[in-house]
């Protein structure tokens, strides 16, 4: 059963940064050869110690580490597990003007077993730097199998997606404990497929591949809980939902009316970081199915874009949300990560910033300093 927590707080950020110049090459150093494991984690721990000062400084009370040790949001599972691969995703992300991105995505390859630190180690360093509360992200299990449908684990031994996400979560509990016997107690899992499986036409083009929407989003739900339900009662568990961030495109549009109920209801989570920096996600009449011992964590800011939002505007949207939910349930952030992979979206650190300041700033306004 879901605790009341004071976490979230009033003014968040979902997780990932604009990789600095610095890092990006020496992530193509590193790939390339030409400099070593120990000089690429040196890179690393400086611009992630930088990061923090910069997070710190704006006021923010939690931080992360920018997810400057990961290529991807996902992609450090992969590294980190054995059974997991990649391969070509069977969707594709567009932007307005219906250009496309193809992009890889996890697979399984044969039995999962945990081969080295996912992100203890990350932790581990994040928190001998931070001087607020370390926060850390991880994709939910339902981006390990559903980009690639039955594909995921068609020759890896597994008899059914049960049976793998079984040994997936299994995975996910151990480095949850893990995590939190370091002093862990804040994460946040990344979910995109619950929100694909609200759109009628990607729920028609997965049943064109032969899934079943209603049974997939059932099933990414028993998954999610199982992955924290071991979880003690003092750690806080959000899930952050979005519409997919890929150099400034998305994978899915439409509002949270069709899964708002399941998931909202039966997601055993302390709080929901919601995306709602566009019309693409809709009103947020949804909001009336989240339970009131649970918080929500209101998108407004668009990671995707330079524009800097004006806090009057989000000030109104803030007090729309509200019609819904106590204010005193709510909080504000970007939508989604600056760069939920190396590439980044398309603004700059300066967009960053002045984005992180106006949320810290308009959250004082309206709630008082946390």
């Amino acid at each position: 059963m879901t605790v009341a927590h004071a976490l979230p707080f009033r003014a968040e950020h979902v997780g990932s940064l604009l990789r600095p110049s610095e890092l990006t090459q020496a992530f193509r150093a590193f790939n390339a050869g030409t400099i070593s494991a120990d000089a690429f984690r040196a890179v690393q721990d400086k611009v992630i110690g930088d990061a923090v000062t910069t997070q710190e400084s704006l006021g923010l009370k939690l931080v992360t580490d920018g997810e400057f040790r990961r290529a991807s949001y996902w992609g450090h599972w992969v590294d980190a597990v054995e059974g997991l691969g990649v391969a070509p995703a069977l969707f594709a992300f567009h932007d307005e003007s219906g250009v496309e991105q193809e992009f890889i995505a996890a697979t399984c390859t044969g039995k999962l077993k945990k081969s080295a630190s996912i992100s203890t180690d990350e932790f581990a360093f994040l928190q001998s730097v931070a001087s607020v509360t370390p926060k850390i992200t991880m994709p939910s299990p339902s981006t390990l199998h559903f980009w690639r449908l039955n594909e995921t684990i068609a020759g890896s031994g597994y008899p059914s997606e049960q049976h793998y996400l079984a040994d997936l979560t299994a995975i996910y509990r151990q480095e949850i404990a893990d995590l939190y016997d370091l002093g862990c107690r804040y994460i946040q899992l990344d979910e995109v497929p619950l929100i694909m499986l609200a759109n009628p036409a990607i729920r028609k083009r997965v049943v064109s591949l032969g899934g079943d929407p209603e049974r997939l989003t059932a099933l990414y739900i028993e998954a999610l809980n199982a992955a924290v339900q071991d979880r003690p009662t003092d750690m806080t568990a959000a899930l952050h939902i979005c519409r997919g961030n890929f150099k400034g495109k998305w994978l899915t549009e439409g509002g949270y009316d069709d899964i708002a109920e399941s998931v909202f209801g039966q997601a055993e989570v302390d709080a929901f970081f919601l995306e709602f920096d566009t019309d693409r996600a809709g009103s947020f009449e949804p909001l009336r199915h989240v339970p009131l011992n649970k918080k929500v964590v209101l998108g407004l800011v668009s990671s995707k874009t330079p524009h800097v939002e004006d806090p009057k505007q989000l000030k109104v949207r803030i007090l729309e949300a509200a019609e819904y939910l106590p204010l005193e349930s709510l909080s504000i952030s970007p939508q989604c990560g600056f760069a939920s992979t190396v590439a980044g979206n398309p603004i700059t650190e300066r967009n960053q910033i002045d984005k992180l300041s106006a949320l810290v700033g308009l959250a004082e306004e309206i709630w008082g300093k946390d």
